[in-house]
């Protein structure tokens, strides 16, 4: 029973956590929900026009959406590259120079605080396996990890279709009410979206999830009243 306990606490109330999706989807949401409630306020304050507002607030959507897809794909294509390069050297630094190579790994696992002859089996299993080598050195000397095509374009589209979401949020009042109405609408509907991502970042990393949600909340809003004092100062 105390086993079946155990494996309970450890697989499913505290388990541990997995490669995630969701920076890429709080990057999107976040990054479109500010600049679009910044533009449509703008707009909004310049124009009192509700047909400009939402036509402004589409084009700043799809304009951001694909602007954050090809940046978040041009990242990760950067890294598989720098990855794709680190890897090639090591290899050529394996051939050229191997005692070099294998004093390197025996620096990184006496840093972990083996020595002695377990040091010596641990350097000496690792480099017998040329691919068991070359993954240990990047991970632990280089801290880089293999990036697909396949999880590039994943990044694109997840990136990409979060922007979209995060600034449908601010335009929506304006489909339904006024320009004022709208207006406020907008910044409270946004303010609570902003609050929910920051405490949702703040929960699947650490931190105290009002905390998060707060710090999110007023950095965005920020931005936004940028946006709307540029477009009062036009009004004006």
């Amino acid at each position: 029973m105390h086993e079946a306990d155990d494996h309970e606490y450890h697989e499913q109330i505290d388990p541990h956590g997995h490669r995630s999706r969701l920076a890429e989807v709080i990057l999107g949401g976040q990054d479109g929900l500010v600049n679009v409630l910044g533009v449509i306020l703008g707009v909004a304050a310049a124009s009192g026009s509700q047909r400009l507002v939402v036509a402004a607030g589409l084009a700043a959507t799809f304009a951001e959406s694909v602007s954050m897809a090809a940046v978040a794909f041009t990242t990760k294509r950067a890294e598989a590259a720098l990855f794709q390069r680190e890897a090639a050297r090591e290899r050529r630094h394996f051939q050229r120079v191997p005692e070099i190579e294998r004093e390197e790994v025996r620096e990184l696992y006496r840093r972990k605080g083996f020595q002695g002859a377990l040091l010596e089996k641990i350097v000496q299993t690792i480099t017998a396996d040329e691919e068991v080598w070359l993954a240990v050195m990047m991970a632990e000397e280089h801290q880089l990890q293999p990036v697909s095509l396949g999880r590039a374009l994943e990044a694109a589209l997840v990136v990409g279709l979060s922007a979209i979401a995060g600034s449908l949020v601010p335009l929506v009042p304006f489909l339904a009410l006024g320009v004022t109405a709208a207006s406020w609408a907008s910044v409270g509907l946004s303010a609570v979206a902003l609050f929910a991502l920051g405490a949702l970042k703040s929960r699947w990393t650490v931190g105290r999830p009002w905390r998060g949600g707060v710090e999110l909340a007023v950095i965005g809003l920020a931005s936004a009243v940028a946006g709307y004092l540029v477009g009062a100062a036009f009004e004006a």
